[in-house]
């Protein structure tokens, strides 16, 4: 018969293996609580407390400035034309990855996450070594009137290579974890290959394809790095949200920086909180996306 001693002690090991005391968990969760505090939700108390440092009334003019008004319009321009072109390209490339062999295909997925590795400041030189008007295509966009660099063409180029893996890396795992037999039998039942992506395959993915935009606009907005580059800062033209604060700021203008600082915070809050419906109501399929 087993030792009635023994047996208490393996299920104590047990359990102190498997669970935490009380006080480890208190220990966690205050650590947590306090790096939360520290990191996120006092600097976002401070930009609001600064912005609103003068008053409701100064807070709204620097909001109204036309400079910021022009920064505010070109930032959700920019968001507004960059993710589209990313949606298209995400599923396009997930498809593609997921769902065919064919030479190049590591390659591809290489140049997916091309923009992970590459620094936002290099690809914007890079742009402007390009199409700069000393650049490599400078003259010849110089004879036809073009415009790239120092331009909406340029913010826009660069703010897609820099948010262009967001779509397609919340894609490709759940394609190819999901595999291409309910295409297959759609296609066999008689469905073209667009029905079957509508039908089938776009309503498997929906999810993880809103989540993966989510992500790419709240990028797209933020960007500052590369946009720095091949703006130009050419202010009420080209300057988007991020770099029209920078310029505040350097202006020793606090009051209005912190004001349009605290409306990317808002867009922000509205996107975490876009992703964390997602992931509370639809967690499984997005879990199973980002495997």
């Amino acid at each position: 018969m087993p030792d009635p001693d023994l047996q208490r002690d393996r299920v104590y090991v047990s359990d102190s293996v498997v669970t935490e005391a009380p006080w480890a968990r208190a220990v966690i969760i205050a650590f947590a609580a306090i790096f939360l505090a520290l990191f996120l939700l006092l600097p976002l108390g401070l930009i609001f407390r600064e912005a609103l440092a003068k008053g409701i009334g100064a807070y709204w003019e620097a909001l109204t400035d036309p400079d910021a008004v022009t920064a505010i319009q070109l930032t959700l321009l920019v968001a507004a034309i960059a993710v589209p072109l990313n949606l298209v390209f995400g599923v396009a490339a997930s498809w593609a990855i997921a769902k065919f062999d064919f030479p190049g295909k590591s390659f591809l997925i290489t140049l997916v996450d091309l923009p992970f590795s590459v620094s936002p400041v290099v690809a914007g030189l890079v742009y402007v070594l390009l199409f700069g008007a000393q650049g490599l295509l400078g003259p010849w966009l110089q004879s036809w009137n073009i415009q790239i660099v120092f331009a909406l063409p340029g913010i826009v180029l660069a703010t897609v290579f820099v948010t262009f893996p967001f779509v397609a890396r919340e894609l490709i795992p759940l394609m190819q974890e999901q595999g291409a037999a309910d295409e297959e039998a759609a296609l066999t039942l008689g469905a073209s290959g667009l029905r079957a992506f509508l039908t089938v395959t776009l309503p498997n993915i929906r999810w993880a394809l809103l989540y993966g935009v989510l992500l790419c606009n709240a990028r797209a907005m933020g960007e500052f790095g590369a946009v720095s580059v091949v703006s130009g800062h050419i202010r009420g033209l080209t300057n988007t949200m991020p770099l029209h604060v920078e310029i505040l700021y350097n202006e020793y203008n606090f009051v209005a920086a912190f004001a349009v600082a605290s409306l990317l915070a808002i867009l922000a809050l509205v996107t975490l909180i876009g992703k964390t419906f997602l992931e509370w109501r639809y967690g499984e399929a997005i879990a199973h996306g980002r495997r």
